[in-house]
């Protein structure tokens, strides 16, 4: 066998140098009858970090711990069972398929009694909010709609069957209540959610996903968030304290431990969280609620009128700074409206002092008035503020007016010729008047012709549009039109009727 060669690193070469250093060091003095003490390992303490927290931030440690264990008890886990009809298809390929081979001896008409449908238990889960000693509970109209039964778990895990008192599916709301004797019941604390502020740190208590009595927190991040196609009455505070499937019917808490909102949807892609939730306002809720506990139903307020945003065009239009209001578009004969003044053209301001946003604010706002109230309306007509009283209607969903189609031909009387706007328009037949739901007194202009690259078209104007109004003047014939158009500078405020419906446009040169 070859020798072998083995190199020492030169940090073994270091250590041995240093152990024959130490030898020879104590073979220097033979005489010496005891070895020296060793010397003491030195170890090198690690800096501790100081302490700079302050006082006021070490006493806020657990504020948020102690507000949730306040407010827990009061929200419950709510478990539901629903009957579902399913359809039977006896199979990958269905029962017919396999009678034919295995079972062809029996009789057709025995065959053709076999059920074609079944019944089965589907489980849900939700949450809700406890809001009364007696056991009556708010929660959503998704949570338990079509439940066959229901039962309330505690957060000290008692268990209660509950019934539905009254359900709202415009608005979401559903208020429980709990069945047989309760004792000691703990109750939320209602807050006023209209002087939510947005920056303001909230905290929101459910059971996403079946994990009862989760805290999640975060912070306002909008109000009267509208048109998201959730419900038909959207008034939405938005947070980022995380909400999931489950989290639907629980509670969305202030700091001063007051419950100020209903959990109801997320904004998701993947169907968790992603940031965005939405939480019905309680005063919303309340007015809601009270309606159902006392008879079972909501009422509401109805106008007569139908409305739009005031955009920037149309305000700057109508001379009105800041852009906000409701726009009136139409109002219905004989309607609240109708009796109390209002007029098309006429932009509300505010309600019994309160002031209004948009179209969506005003529907809101007139909904929770009561039917037979006196209501203040300030308005912009004219360019000039004023005051109006109106009292109130029930709004009865099976008695609103309906659209009415436009005519889309057009026969023409007389016709106008080539402006700079880009539009024709003719004469409106007494035809054409009752097929778009006009009275034949009524005024009004048909577009026949829109030049594709005119103002008019970029405004979103279209053939068979009616023009009511142009400026606040009515049109009745194409030679107001005619007249009208040509004093115009630069911008014309248009009402149109479209398909039943009216609503202002702005054109612009």
């Amino acid at each position: 066998m070859k020798n072998k060669r083995y190199r020492l690193s030169p940090i073994c070469i270091a250590a041995l140098g240093a152990a024959l250093f130490a030898c020879s060091a104590g073979g220097a003095n033979p005489s010496s009858s005891s070895v020296a003490p060793a010397k003491e390992l030195e170890v090198q303490h690690v800096p501790q970090v100081a302490r700079t927290v302050s006082p006021q931030l070490e006493a806020f440690r657990y504020e948020l711990a102690d507000l949730a264990d306040n407010l827990i008890p009061a929200v419950v886990s709510i478990q539901t069972e629903t009957t579902v009809r399913v359809q039977n298809f006896g199979g990958f390929f269905g029962d017919d398929f396999f009678d034919q081979f295995f079972n062809f001896g029996a009789p057709r008409q025995q065959q053709q009694q076999r059920p074609k449908e079944s019944e089965r238990k589907q489980q849900g889960q939700g949450s809700g909010v406890i809001i009364s000693p007696s056991g009556q509970i708010l929660t959503n109209n998704h949570v338990v709609e079509g439940a066959d039964q229901i039962t309330v778990v505690l957060s000290d895990k008692r268990e209660f069957k509950a019934k539905i008192v009254g359900t709202d599916k415009q608005t979401d709301i559903a208020v429980l209540q709990i069945e047989g004797e309760v004792k000691g019941l703990p109750v939320a604390n209602l807050g006023n959610s209209d002087a939510l502020r947005v920056g303001e740190w909230v905290i929101a208590i459910g059971n996403p996903f079946g994990l009862s009595q989760t805290v999640t927190k975060g912070i306002v991040s909008a109000k009267g968030v509208h048109n998201r196609g959730i419900t038909s009455y959207e008034n939405f505070i938005q947070t980022d304290a995380a909400i999931n499937p489950g989290n639907s019917g629980g509670g969305l808490f202030n700091l001063s431990g007051e419950l100020i909102g209903i959990n109801t949807a997320i904004l998701s892609r993947s169907g968790g969280f992603q940031g965005i939730g939405f939480a019905i306002p309680v005063n919303l809720a309340k007015s809601i609620m009270g309606d159902l506990l006392s008879s079972g139903k909501v009422s509401r307020g109805w106008l007569g009128v139908s409305i739009q945003d005031v955009s920037s065009n149309i305000a700057k239009a109508l001379n009105l700074k800041p852009a906000k209001g409701a726009l009136i578009s139409e109002v219905f004969e004989n309607s609240p409206a109708d009796k109390g003044g209002l007029r098309v053209g006429d932009v509300i301001l505010s309600i019994n002092g309160k002031s209004v946003e948009d179209a969506n604010d005003l529907r809101n706002t007139v909904a929770m008035l009561r039917p037979g109230e006196n209501a203040d309306f300030e308005i912009l007509r004219d360019g000039k503020n004023m005051k109006l009283k109106v009292s109130i209607a029930l709004r009865d969903e099976n008695n609103l007016a309906g659209a009415v189609p436009s005519s889309k031909e057009s026969e023409k009387k007389t016709e106008s010729g080539k402006n700079d706007w880009g539009i024709k328009v003719a004469d409106l037949t007494k035809a054409q008047k009752k097929e778009a739901g006009l009275s034949e007194s009524s005024a009004g202009v048909l577009i026949v012709y829109v030049d594709e690259k005119s103002p008019a078209a970029k405004a979103g104007i279209k053939p068979g549009d009616i023009i009511l109004a142009a400026n606040h003047r009515g049109l009745s014939s194409v030679k107001d039109f005619n007249s009208i158009f040509a004093e115009s500078a630069k911008t014309m405020l248009l009402l149109i009727r479209r398909e039943g419906g009216q609503s202002y446009i702005v054109l612009e040169k």
